[in-house]
């Protein structure tokens, strides 16, 4: 194809990439609105330790049903598993806006499991559609613009789901005007996207015979074993997990960080997180000009350092005057986002780019299994950091941690741009 002609199938598939766009963001914002109420009711009651738990049921669904989600992205038109999972979302929101409204945590907790099955189908199937959508030279510009919305939908999500649960009175049946906004909002996200996700593009399955992998999870484990033979996308894998786990454990730590260590209020807090995802979509734009061509790995590892530097300086936010401490966390905040988004957008570019196509969604879920996996110990260990450390403290042993991993990263990938 002509130059002409990959910049003419550019721009007829802007639609079909707005319509994606839109639906991922509509459940990426329903998902972090949801999350974030229910995390700011948990910490507000004083259980900062349930965070973990319910990180943990929301993720566990990733990692079990990896291999299914992956053989559904390949077997079947990636459209109809799209909008199946919206479906399911509509579902899953009808649990959360009962809990919400009641102050179940069965029924929140219930949410989060369906919510956490719904995405694990839903990811594969529309991220393995990018390269199915635009020449490969292109998915990494188009991801960044992706991922910018998909950044302003969490930083919606978050921010308005703490401005929500800080109104006042009561509403029908004498709900809390609060929860009452959260319960309202979910389920009218959901309708809105599952009408988007109408037009999602037309594509046949990958590989309609592929057979369905009954052994499960471990069918997830022996593809994930397979990459080893492509040691550049294993490598890539790791470092996804390492930036993902990174980046649930920092929103874990948050919270108690505003409400408990600083005093701030519910919508306070959630604007810390805000400032963080802003920084990451700002970063993931600056990747797609900054981490190109061969080499692209080189600004990836590097940007790890600086992020890890950036954490282990939260510690002497403490040392500032208290008038500069608000200041102070949120330069710092957006910094980490920055350059974890500058790490973020060509790491998954690369894994959704580097597979065979009639292995991209099986690559992808295995993907998301090992992710999902990192995200989930995320919980566990903010957990355990919050039970002995203070929040600030936690930052700064993690930014240890992520810098010798970050110079590991960067030692490998040169050792692999060599050989």
């Amino acid at each position: 194809m002509t130059d002409a002609g990959q910049l003419e199938a550019i721009r007829k598939a802007r639609g079909k990439f707005i319509c994606m766009a839109s639906t991922f963001s509509l459940g990426v914002f329903n998902d972090n609105f949801y999350k974030q109420a229910a995390l700011l009711m948990i910490v507000s009651a004083g259980r900062s330790d349930m965070q973990g738990y319910a990180l943990a049921i929301y993720t566990l669904p990733f990692i079990v049903l990896a291999a299914p989600a992956g053989w559904m992205a390949d077997r079947f038109a990636k459209r109809k598993v799209v909008i199946g999972a919206k479906w399911m979302e509509l579902i899953a929101m009808l649990f959360g806006a009962a809990g919400i409204c009641t102050g179940n945590w069965i029924l929140i907790f219930s949410m989060l499991a369906i919510m956490g099955a719904q995405s694990a189908f839903f990811s594969p199937a529309l991220n393995s559609s990018i390269p199915e959508l635009y020449p490969s030279f292109y998915v990494i510009r188009a991801n960044g613009i992706l991922r910018m919305a998909v950044t302003f939908a969490i930083l919606g999500g978050i921010a308005l789901g703490g401005f929500a649960l800080d109104r006042k009175g009561t509403g029908w049946h004498n709900i809390p005007l609060g929860q009452l906004t959260v319960a309202v909002g979910v389920m009218g996200v959901a309708l809105a996207g599952l009408i988007m996700s109408i037009g999602v593009p037309r594509r046949p399955a990958a590989d309609p015979s592929a057979k369905f992998p009954w052994s499960g999870p471990a069918a997830t484990i022996r593809k994930l074993w397979a990459t080893r033979l492509d040691p550049l996308l294993a490598l890539t894998i790791g470092a996804s997990v390492f930036i993902w786990f990174l980046g649930s454990l920092q929103v874990l730590l948050i919270n108690p960080l505003g409400i408990q260590q600083f005093g701030l209020s519910k919508s306070m807090t959630s604007f810390l997180i805000v400032a963080q995802l802003v920084g990451i979509g700002i970063g993931g734009l600056l990747s797609s000009y900054i981490a190109v061509g061969p080499k692209w790995h080189r600004v990836v590892t590097c940007s790890g350092i600086l992020f890890s530097i950036l954490m282990m300086a939260m510690v002497i936010i403490p040392r500032f005057p208290a008038s500069l401490h608000l200041s102070v966390l949120f330069v710092m905040i957006a910094a980490i986002g920055i350059t974890g988004g500058i790490f973020l957008v060509p790491v998954e570019s690369f894994i959704q780019v580097r597979p065979a196509p009639k292995e991209k969604g099986s690559i992808l879920a295995a993907a998301n299994f090992v992710v999902f996996t990192g995200i989930m110990l995320s919980g566990l260990i903010s957990n355990i950091f919050n039970k002995y450390l203070t929040p600030i403290t936690s930052f700064g042993v993690t930014g240890v941690l992520a810098l010798l991993v970050s110079v590991w990263l960067h030692i490998m990938y040169i050792r692999k741009e060599k050989a």
